[in-house]
Formats: C-alpha cells, structure tokens, sequence
C-alpha cells in the first residue's frame, strides 16, 4: 500500500485546478450535446450563432484547455508524479541525482 502523503498548499490548489479542468470539460461537452440536439434556438434568424452560445462552446474550451497549463505548472511546483488512471493525489517525484 503507498504511503500518503500530507496536504500542502501546492497539492491543495494542483487538486482545486485539476478540478476546475474537469468541470469546465463536462461543462463544454455537455452544452455542445445540448447544441447539437435542438440548434434552432441558438441561431439568429440569419443563421449566425447567438452571443452566449459562442461564450459557452469556445469559452469553456478555452478555459479547460488553459487549467491544464495551469494544472501541469502547480504538478510540477507541488513536485508530484503524474498520476496514473483513477489516482487522487499521487506520490512525490523522486529528487534528481547527479
């Protein structure tokens, strides 16, 4: 069994943006599934996309996409391993030697 390893500040908010990425993805591909199936109310009468659908399709993708820069920089501040499949908090990398 691994050993835990306590809570700090950088794992803490490593954990809050990994979990911001996640949401904003459910979030992105939930409303493009809801676009997909009924298109006609997010279409003018010109066939252009409203407002707030292009704030919510390229928005959240965008958002999702820049938590994962932001999640890798707070991994490797944190100095933690990438975590394998199904993985909360993984251990701490291992120092370099040499």
């Amino acid at each position: 069994m691994p050993k835990t390893m306590s809570m700090n500040p950088a794992i803490a908010m490593w954990l809050l943006v990994r979990l911001l990425r996640w949401l904003a993805w459910i979030v992105f591909f939930g409303f493009s599934l809801y676009f997909w199936l009924d298109r006609a109310p997010h279409m003018t009468s010109f066939g252009q996309l409203r407002p707030y659908v292009e704030a919510m399709m390229f928005g959240f993708s965008s958002a999702a996409v820049f938590a994962g820069f932001i999640e890798l920089m707070m991994r490797e501040r944190a100095g933690i391993v990438r975590p394998s499949f199904g993985e909360l908090i993984p251990p701490r990398a291992k120092p370099k030697t040499g």
